[in-house]
């Protein structure tokens, strides 16, 4: 039980950081393109119990966290964005979804760069040493970092809608196909229920192991070169 309460306390803060950054992208962008939505509602700051959804922030990831099911799956409270007011909807469309996964990628950038450059300029400390109990909190935090932001970044740019894949796809389709694509919106939720536990319950196919944890993988190595071993640990 105490390891799991270290677990959550050294995963809980880069997830946080990595669902604020993204919806907060989401909001910037869309003042830029000139819909005021997410500012007027004070959404454009990285306090985050402005962007805590209770189940999707807290208790589903918790959930999934303490028993080792080898998903991580949530959300945060949307940034409200009134596409009507963008100056070119259909294209800026593209910009404000699209907001969200780019900062997730330059958040595990940054965080596998710190990270590589702590262990190559930190002399390794023995195992419960001052020196260690500070630097290996900060090393999995990082690692997790890297890892979350890889997964929010990838997951959400699946093509389904009200994900951003799926609204950056409906910003380039041809109006037919994009209002097609637009329409299944309201059950955008149900499909994503369906793939991340239905199909792997009932059919063996699980969308993480076959395409989004592949994937998580060689943006960690990339990422953090020689050090993407401590992130395909927690993949594993």
């Amino acid at each position: 039980m105490e390891q799991a309460i270290v677990t959550l306390s050294i995963i809980f803060v880069p997830i946080m950081f990595a669902v604020v950054c993204h919806e907060v992208a989401h909001g910037y962008i869309a003042w830029h393109f000139g819909d005021p939505t997410a500012r007027m509602m004070g959404r454009l700051t990285l306090n985050p119990i402005k962007h805590i959804d209770l189940m999707g922030t807290i208790i589903v990831p918790a959930f999934l966290i303490l028993s080792h099911s080898g998903i991580l799956f949530g959300w945060a409270k949307p940034v409200p964005v009134v596409f009507e007011n963008l100056r070119n909807p259909k294209r800026d469309m593209i910009w404000v979804a699209a907001a969200g996964p780019i900062t997730n990628i330059i958040l595990a950038t940054l965080s596998a760069f710190v990270l590589r450059a702590i262990i190559v300029f930190t002399n390794p400390a023995a195992s419960g040493s001052p020196q260690a109990m500070f630097i290996e909190p900060v090393v999995l935090m990082l690692a997790y970092s890297v890892y979350i932001n890889l997964l929010l970044a990838i997951f959400n740019m699946l093509p389904i809608p009200p994900l951003d894949g799926g609204r950056v796809m409906v910003g380039l389709l041809p109006h037919q196909q994009s209002n097609a694509l637009s329409r299944l919106e309201p059950y955008g939720f149900m499909i994503l229920i369906a793939l991340v536990f239905l199909l792997p319950s009932i059919f063996g196919i699980n969308i993480f192991q076959l395409f989004i944890m592949p994937l998580i993988s060689f943006g960690a190595i990339i990422l953090a070169g020689p050090q993407s071993s401590l992130i395909l640990n927690l993949i594993n």
